[in-house]
């Protein structure tokens, strides 16, 4: 249990991370730098996706034959539905939008660009808690070393999600230490999602391809809803798509090397 529990902390303590640049880091992050960071997380939640959710879920049906991809495709347009959902009933704004999603709201600015990064955090623990269920639950497509892999791949693109939301706060005005609780408080939907996930999706263990392309469907309604078209934004560059390289082969890497 003490495994997958700090496996569910490490991507929260990522964004914690991150999100203590502000204490360090005077002025706002430069927009090219944000396209970057951007596309990184973009290319760890697309390799993340891939190589740890949608093909496990795949071969752990292998005895279907060819149809072992009916499961994995009905969870994933499961995610892509029910982050839809939360996108449409939560309002929120994204760090260089000008415009709110979801329904209208009379909220703060700060609050719904904290609702947007906490959006984009629910699929992640969700994805590692149902990698670390098919653990408990002992499958044999999920390893310990490929539950490690995904927990840190979360992670490292975490920290720059981390400071992503804290610098534009601190540059509103908001204090230091708020705008770091404020990011830490983002990132706390992970490990709580991650937990529930554990504990349902490890008792219901021939449901578990669907758990796993669930979290990938979702983890993929974000990069292409929220992270492609930030990274793409502004003046034609190419460091967004050189960022999104390296995150996938990074994430590649550690699943295939841990795995």
């Amino acid at each position: 249990m003490s495994t997958v529990l700090t496996g569910l902390l490490i991507p929260f303590i990522g964004t914690s991370a991150g999100a203590a640049c502000v204490f360090f880091l005077s002025k706002e992050l430069k927009l090219g730098v944000q396209r970057a960071l951007t596309g990184f997380a973009a290319g760890v939640m697309v390799a993340a996706s891939i190589w740890s959710l949608i093909v496990p879920a795949i071969e752990q049906e292998s005895a279907r034959g060819r149809f072992a991809f009916v499961p994995a495709f009905v969870g994933f347009w499961c995610g892509i539905l029910f982050l839809l959902l939360l996108d449409s009933v939560i309002p929120h704004l994204h760090v260089s939008a000008e415009k709110a999603e979801g329904p209208k709201s009379k909220l703060a600015r700060t609050t719904m660009l904290v609702l947007a990064v906490t959006l984009h955090n629910i699929p992640e623990g969700m994805a590692v808690g149902v990698v670390y269920a098919g653990l408990i639950s002992g499958s044999s497509v999920v390893t310990a070393g490929g539950a490690l892999a995904l927990a840190l791949g979360i992670a490292i693109q975490n920290f720059p999600e981390g400071a992503i939301i804290s610098m534009p706060l601190y540059a509103e005005g908001k204090s230091k230490p708020k705008s770091f609780w404020l990011g830490v408080l983002s990132g706390a939907v992970e490990p709580i999602f991650g937990g529930l996930t554990v504990l349902v999706a490890s008792q219901v263990v021939p449901a578990m391809p669907y758990f796993l392309s669930f979290a990938a469907g979702a983890m993929l309604y974000v990069v292409v809803e929220e992270l492609i078209p930030e990274m793409s934004e502004g003046e034609h560059s190419n460091i967004g798509v050189i960022s999104f390289a390296v995150g996938f082969s990074i994430m590649m890497a550690l699943d295939v090397a841990l795995g």
